[in-house]
């Protein structure tokens, strides 16, 4: 595991003191899960942007396909 040092506002330190108190969990813990949950959040919005910019690129063909199955006569 890797020690790491944050300067951590007193207002924001204060808070999560207070929350801790009733969590019944240590400041490593929470701290460890804050984090985690922040990297999800942040892996979810890196995926977006990635999607929104492959979706760009190939959305001139899928138009073009959509044309083409609008013009099929599925008639019989």
């Amino acid at each position: 595991m890797k020690k790491n040092s944050i300067e951590i506002d007193e207002n924001i330190y204060s808070e999560t003191e207070e929350l801790l108190d009733g969590l019944q969990k240590s400041r490593n813990q929470y701290f460890i899960e804050a984090i985690q949950f922040y990297n999800k959040i942040q892996n979810r919005k890196l995926l977006e942007k990635k999607l929104q910019k492959e979706s760009y690129l190939v959305r001139e063909d899928s138009m073009n396909v959509l044309k083409d199955f609008e013009e099929i006569d599925y008639a019989d």
